[in-house]
């Protein structure tokens, strides 16, 4: 399966341009799993690390789950691997089923999708509960790009250490 990127509208207004900067940073992990075998998605970067793009895909699934599902819908549901909230469970690896986790990771990104698109605005607030705080859909978006930008560096370095792929 090869990953297309969409291009980031150039023109749009602010809904559209978040939307499309969060879809840009989703492919680009899904493209730096691309090709690679289990055991390539499983390598950890260095020890003490677990970091591993496996683990970044389990990792952004639960991600995806926390901001959308738990916090802008409200929905009661647990993390996808872990009962603690510990999101660092994520990251091993060990025994991981790469379908799984993709196919987690994927449901979850439309979860999100679904949830901000019935959403009226990017100034309506929700409870995040783990923090004890307000948010606004607009935090929630500008966050979740951060978050999948910073693992996106992460996904870099990893895949060159692979096979030397850089770039994507």
């Amino acid at each position: 399966m090869t990953t297309e990127r969409a291009a980031i509208p150039a023109t749009a207004d602010e809904r559209e341009m978040l939307r499309g900067y969060l879809d840009f940073h989703r492919a680009t992990l899904a493209m730096k799993c691309e090709g690679l075998t289990d055991d390539e998605l499983r390598r950890q970067s260095m020890p003490p690390s677990t970091l591993s793009l496996l683990g970044l895909v389990r990792h952004m699934a639960e991600v995806e789950r926390s901001w959308f599902r738990r916090i802008v819908a409200g929905e009661d549901v647990p993390l996808v691997w872990s009962d603690s909230f510990d999101f660092q469970v994520a990251y091993d690896v060990r025994g991981a089923d790469r379908q799984e986790a993709f196919d987690a990771w994927r449901a979850e990104i439309e979860h999100a999708r679904r949830i901000e698109a019935a959403v009226e605005s990017l100034d309506v607030l929700a409870y995040d509960r783990r923090k004890n705080q307000t948010v606004s859909l607009r935090m929630v978006m500008l966050h979740m790009i951060h978050e999948y930008a910073r693992h996106n560096g992460h996904a870099d370095f990893l895949r060159e250490g692979i096979d030397g792929t850089v770039g994507v």
